[in-house]
């Protein structure tokens, strides 16, 4: 059997390697982290009546940083405060594990409440 040769040119270059920070880049998309966005938000605001939307995000990725802001439907009554709180709280830890991206800045928008029913309460309007 024959050695193959790797040809005249490359005979006397040495290997060089690269550094991985140097070979490339990964860009990922704002409408990707946008969708990591949602089902954050979705995983934080819990179950929903049925009527409700589901959370939606949009987002402005500059370098490696998301500014984010994420539409939400809550039930009512509620702190609606702490569910706030816990959506970014959520958005944010999901946004830098899974996308890796510094995220500075979540603006939830609570676009409807839902009235939720009391228990043995009677439905119709109130006066």
């Amino acid at each position: 059997m024959t050695p193959v040769s790797a040809g005249a040119g490359e005979l006397g270059r040495p290997l060089t390697v690269v550094p991985p920070g140097e070979r490339g880049a990964t860009r990922i998309a704002d409408r990707v982290v946008a969708k990591v966005a949602s089902q954050a938000a979705r995983e934080a605001v819990g179950t929903l009546p049925p009527d409700a939307g589901r959370p939606s995000a949009g987002v402005v990725v500059h370098h490696e940083t998301a500014h984010i802001r994420v539409h939400v439907e809550l039930d009512y009554p509620c702190d609606v405060g702490a569910r706030c709180r816990q959506v970014r709280r959520q958005v944010v830890e999901r946004v830098g594990d899974l996308v890796g991206m510094q995220v500075p800045e979540v603006v939830v928008q609570v676009e409807r409440l839902h009235l939720v029913a009391a228990p043995g309460a009677v439905q119709g309007r109130t006066r």
